[in-house]
């Protein structure tokens, strides 16, 4: 039976001449797992709001979306709390109260649910999701995984009978997004819930999607069955698959398209017919940019420390990586390397470059009305302008308000900004590859070797394991309030059992040392 009826929608934001939403009709059953996917800026959270009018932004609609047969504009604020449950991509944009508890308990306690009724709910929803142990911790003390696992519990508290959920583990490290998406295929199998998921890390939720639909331009391209979806991708569509079906229909594979990592490896198996060893050549460093050497911090005088004792080098012109879990001070250390944050200990030796931090909320740098106004407010040569705007590709946003365009678009603005900031060598990136589609990925890609190439050193914070394998020249973890194991991606990420790349697990033995599918597809090509 159908749940979701959309016909014929279209919408534009207002005094937007384009459409984000062109004419979008589709069907969603009852407890099927829809997987939204598209290039930045094509529709997705734009329709995935009108799905919950509360939700939906100012500007011209038409067309009709029914929920259960109904018009869903016709219901009421209650009832769409109750039946309609919205996670974000942010998870700090969600929780509205301090205490796990509170926030769990806040959905129904605000539709009146009985005290007792309430209490067991929030117990039942706490040992399912497993948070029980934390249930009076303050919000704030909660990493990032923990929080959006919060905001789920609180949404699910109201047992919605649609779920959906805005690129949620956009901001989670690897292994806390494999957790949270283990939770949305639970509520789907085990509840029920319909789910409707917009993503672009795609190899943690493929697996679990009963059908992929597919924007482009605010128009669905494409609407069928995950399954049919891999074997009839190609070209730009077959970056939005996960990295086994990737490599195989790269490689021109015969059979079923490989979707998980254990099916990637069976038929990597069966294709090659002896071990093979990748080597690619190792980096020696020069000469470093950055010299951090023993520094410590902490927030307040009688607080735990954040870092400690923290102690590594960064080698000039280089794109360099740090990976590890949320929560652990890698927004951190790039705050107090740019000087944001004062350590109490330890020294920064950064010669006589400066170091600019970009913050994982790109729009926190936007004040202006356009494009070309945040730029001018960086400077006032318009020579350097239209050479950065240039470099950075965004010379055909001049005319745009910075909140009108997509993710990708956004990190652009954001990093031409700051290299508008006079002596600005050492680029220090929080998150800079979240809400990004692959495809933007890999222009974004080139512009960093870009800026490497013309001299420029990057630290890179990122949850991106497979952009850190594919594009860095060094990456370390950071853990236990330091840096440490730094070495090249095909070292650093082919010793690591848990934390690395789908291409790395799936060679595993195989394929000595390659960790990213482009390595695999070559090898397989030439063997």
């Amino acid at each position: 039976m159908e749940l979701l009826d959309v016909k014929n929608l279209t919408f534009s934001y207002p005094g937007c001449k384009d459409r984000a939403l062109d004419g979008v009709s589709f069907t969603v059953k009852k407890g099927e797992f829809i997987l939204l996917c598209g290039k930045s800026g094509s529709g997705k959270t734009t329709l995935l709001s009108h799905l919950k009018p509360a939700m939906s932004p100012h500007g011209v609609k038409t067309g009709v979306i029914y929920y259960d047969g109904v018009d869903v504009s016709a219901l009421s604020e209650e009832m769409q709390a109750r039946k309609i449950g919205y996670v974000m991509q942010n998870p700090n944009r969600q929780t509205v109260t301090d205490k796990v508890w509170h926030e769990i308990a806040f959905g129904p306690e605000n539709l009146g649910t009985e005290p007792g009724l309430m209490h067991r709910q929030v117990a039942d929803i706490s040992y399912f999701f497993g948070i029980d142990k934390w249930f009076d911790r303050d919000i704030s003390t909660l990493s990032g995984g923990q929080k959006q696992l919060v905001n789920l519990a609180a949404v699910m508290a109201m047992s919605p009978d649609l779920l959906l959920l805005d690129e949620p583990t956009s901001q989670l490290d690897p292994i806390a997004a494999e957790e949270f998406m283990n939770a949305i295929y639970r509520i789907n199998s085990e509840l029920g819930t319909t789910v409707i998921l917009s993503e672009h890390r795609i190899d943690n939720v493929y697996k679990y999607a009963d059908r992929v639909i597919f924007m482009d331009s605010g128009k669905i391209v494409c609407d069928c069955p995950s399954k049919d979806f891999a074997r009839s991708a190609y070209g730009e569509t077959a970056e939005f698959l996960p990295v086994p079906s990737k490599i195989f229909l790269s490689c021109v594979g015969a059979g079923d398209v490989p979707i998980t990592v254990k099916d990637g490896r069976s038929w990597l198996e069966k294709s090659l017919k002896f071990r093979i060893q990748y080597k690619t050549e190792i980096k020696n460093p020069s000469e470093y940019a950055a010299k951090i050497k023993n520094i410590s911090f902490r927030y307040s005088k009688n607080a735990e420390d954040i870092l400690k004792n923290c102690t590594f080098s960064i080698p000039r012109g280089c794109i360099f990586s740090i990976v590890g879990g949320n929560g652990q001070g890698k927004s951190t250390l790039l705050k107090v390397i740019s000087g944001i944050h004062k350590r109490y200990e330890g020294k920064i030796d950064l010669g006589n470059h400066r170091a600019v931090y970009l913050p994982q909320e790109a729009v926190l740098l936007f004040s202006k009305d356009t494009v070309e106004d945040e730029l001018k407010q960086m400077s006032d040569s318009q020579r350097d302008i239209r050479r950065i705007a240039k470099l950075c590709q965004i010379e055909n946003l001049y005319d745009k308000h910075p909140y009108d365009i997509s993710a990708g678009q956004q990190q652009c603005v954001a990093l031409a900004k700051i290299l508008l900031v006079e002596g600005a060598d050492i680029l220090l990136l929080d998150e800079v590859t979240k809400g990004i589609d692959p495809i933007f990925k890999k222009n974004f890609a080139r512009i960093l070797k870009n800026l490497c190439a013309a001299g420029k050193t990057i630290v890179l914070v990122s949850h991106d394991l497979e952009f850190c394998a594919e594009y860095s020249d060094y990456v370390g973890m950071f853990f236990d309030k330091t840096v440490s194991g730094i070495d090249s991606p095909q070292t650093f990420f082919s010793q690591n059992n848990f934390y690395t790349t789908s291409a790395a697990r799936i060679s595993r033995n195989i394929i000595d040392g390659a960790v990213t599918a482009k390595e695999i597809i070559n090898i397989c090509k030439t063997n």
